[in-house]
């Protein structure tokens, strides 16, 4: 990975974040709440790329390259705060930001970070409001690069996240090595859990180990009320899924 110079570093502000010509491409965010049942309000609002005309994820996704991969991180994070901060996400008691990133994208977390806390600056988001997820499938070249990361991001107050875990094969090695504020368990051993036993016995090994650890469990792509129960008598009372609300461009489901 070559690192950008420290020139194109201190090129790259808020304002140059912003302008998204330079990208070849525009997109929004689509916000989905994560609900904490024991309160029955949103524990966070996970910012998800969306194209201007509805298109998913994926089609703004194809258009990352390795010439552009630092400027669409960095314009995701920008743009997902002066989205929230539109819709009055700080304003929701102890609510957070959810933003995934490219930790492919960050070459320095002490520089890359500058213009998320610009935006924070600018648009008047609490910094420590801020969530960074990562998926565990996400393809890093170098795992300390990632440890790194997160640690930087720890110290600064920000909550960390392992997005999808149980869909890639390093979760647990990546788990000995640094352990995340809270883990976001893939929808692939949540979906018809109930009816499920060796799913069952996995999610509950995984919630074992997190209360272990001290990391908060969030349940993914919960779209049945029996889904919602099973996991909630395990323990898993943070729930994200359709559920409870589809991701929502212009406004905050369950606000």
């Amino acid at each position: 990975m070559t690192p950008l110079s420290d020139s194109s570093l201190s090129a790259t502000g808020c304002d140059q974040c912003r302008n998204l010509q330079a990208l070849d491409f525009d997109f929004t965010m689509a916000f989905q709440p994560i609900v904490d049942l024991e309160t029955n309000t949103p524990f966070a609002y996970e910012a998800l790329v969306r194209g201007l005309n509805g298109e998913g994820a994926a089609s703004i996704l194809a258009k990352v390259n390795d010439g552009n991969r630092y400027r669409f991180d960095q314009a995701c994070r920008v743009k997902a705060i002066e989205l929230a901060a539109g819709l009055g996400l700080h304003e929701l008691p102890d609510c957070h930001l959810s933003i995934n990133f490219l930790p492919n994208a960050v070459y320095r977390p002490d520089t890359c970070i500058r213009s998320t806390l610009a935006a924070c600056t600018t648009f008047g988001f609490p910094s420590e409001r801020l969530m960074f997820e990562v998926a565990e499938g996400e393809q890093v070249n170098d795992a300390s690069h990632l440890l790194g990361i997160f640690r930087d991001y720890s110290a600064r107050g920000f909550l960390t996240a392992i997005d999808d875990f149980g869909a890639g094969y390093a979760g647990l090695n990546l788990l000995s090595r640094f352990q995340p504020h809270v883990l976001k368990i893939d929808m692939e051993l949540t979906r018809d859990i109930d009816q499920h036993e060796a799913k069952q016995a996995i999610v509950e090994a995984i919630v074992l180990v997190s209360r272990r650890l001290n990391i908060r469990v969030v349940a993914e792509g919960i779209e049945t009320a029996a889904e919602r129960d099973a996991l909630a008598a395990m323990g898993i009372t943070l729930q994200q899924g359709y559920l409870y609300a589809r991701p929502q461009v212009g406004t905050l489901a369950l606000r």
